[in-house]
């Protein structure tokens, strides 16, 4: 069934697929810890096992899929489709479609959250805007919020754990920008290094990090003034950056060095640096995407080239194991 809504959105809910509004004994709650996997190669959605590294399910989801979210209670995970306009809903216990979301013409999907306030956030990079969606409320879903950002190729994106004000990185103008989501005032952009991409706001919503993949920088911005406070070199190539949930370190994705540099969120310093796969083997691994497990003694590195994720033990800066992603595993999301 397809609902025309208001605003350009169009909600596609499969029969017989509609959310029950108590959790369902095969969703979070009797799942071990689990990873989801988007494969931009493979147009594919996984499900890893986390306990026994195995692949337990690998489906077609949409075309080029990139980041993921899970829904607040685990039931959940929601991919955006970046080769396309949808944002596809998937239940996290079998990987079975849910609804899609059509962001409009020339959307290209790709940053997302799914907040705890149980809305959707996503960049929609081609419409240079990001799209806030009340997401599964039995098909009364109230027409999407969009708000401009104003900048070419708004890609990544972080949102205050408030849902205040959101941010995102945008390539294209080679800015940060700052997104009002209730008041609605004027978004700020800020020029920050070479074409910044990885976003990642600290757990106290202090601080904003961003890395700039074009630079070798990552820099640590007041949220609200956008002013830059300190910075930071970094590996070559920082495509990502992740604040450690403790908020102690945050973590860049150097692609071209095939490691991870951690920074003293306190002193913007690189205080060590860890080989995922190193120099030699990094073409041929293409790390992208990084990702903290929940209580922050692992980092798992998407490696797109390899159709692996790497599993890294923070503690000893050793890779553990090497887990299945699909074909081009880039997006991940985790439920503990």
């Amino acid at each position: 069934m397809k609902l025309g809504l208001a605003g350009g959105l169009l909600l596609t809910v499969l029969a017989g697929c509609a959310p029950s509004a108590a959790p369902q004994s095969t969703g979070a709650q009797a799942m071990a810890p689990t990873l989801f996997v988007a494969a931009k190669r493979g147009n594919t959605l996984s499900k890893v096992d986390l306990a026994t590294g195995k692949e337990l399910l690998r489906l077609p989801s949409c075309t080029n899929p990139h980041e993921l979210a899970t829904s607040p209670d685990g039931l959940h995970v929601a991919l955006a489709c970046y080769g396309g306009t949808t944002v596809d809903i998937f239940r996290t216990s079998d990987l079975k479609p849910v609804a899609s979301y059509d962001l409009g013409e020339n959307a290209r999907p790709h940053g997302i959250v799914w907040h705890a306030n149980g809305r959707i956030y996503v960049t929609a990079e081609g419409r240079q805007e990001i799209v806030e969606i009340a997401a599964l409320v039995h098909h009364l879903i109230p027409p999407p919020i969009r708000y401009a950002t104003g900048q070419q190729g708004s890609h990544m994106l972080a949102v205050s754990p408030d849902a205040r004000t959101a941010w995102t990185t945008d390539l294209g103008s080679r800015t940060v920008t700052r997104i009002d989501l209730v008041t609605r005032r004027a978004p700020l952009s800020v020029m920050v290094g070479e074409e910044p991409e990885g976003i990642s706001l600290s757990p106290d919503g202090k601080t904003l990090w961003v890395s700039a993949r074009g630079s070798n920088q990552a820099f640590a911005l007041d949220p609200q003034t956008m002013a830059v406070r300190k910075t930071a070199a970094t590996g070559r190539f920082p495509l990502r950056i992740a604040v450690r949930p403790q908020g102690d370190v945050a973590v860049t994705s150097d692609l071209q060095d095939g490691s991870l540099s951690v920074i003293d969120t306190a002193t913007a310093k690189v205080i060590r640096t860890i080989p995922v796969s190193g120099p030699a083997e990094a073409q041929a691994r293409f790390q992208v995407t990084i990702l903290w497990s929940a209580d922050g003694s692992r980092i798992y590195v998407a490696e797109t080239a390899s159709d692996t994720v790497a599993e890294v033990d923070y503690a000893s800066g050793k890779v553990l194991r090497r887990l299945p992603g699909g074909e081009g595993g880039d997006g991940m999301a985790i439920l503990p």
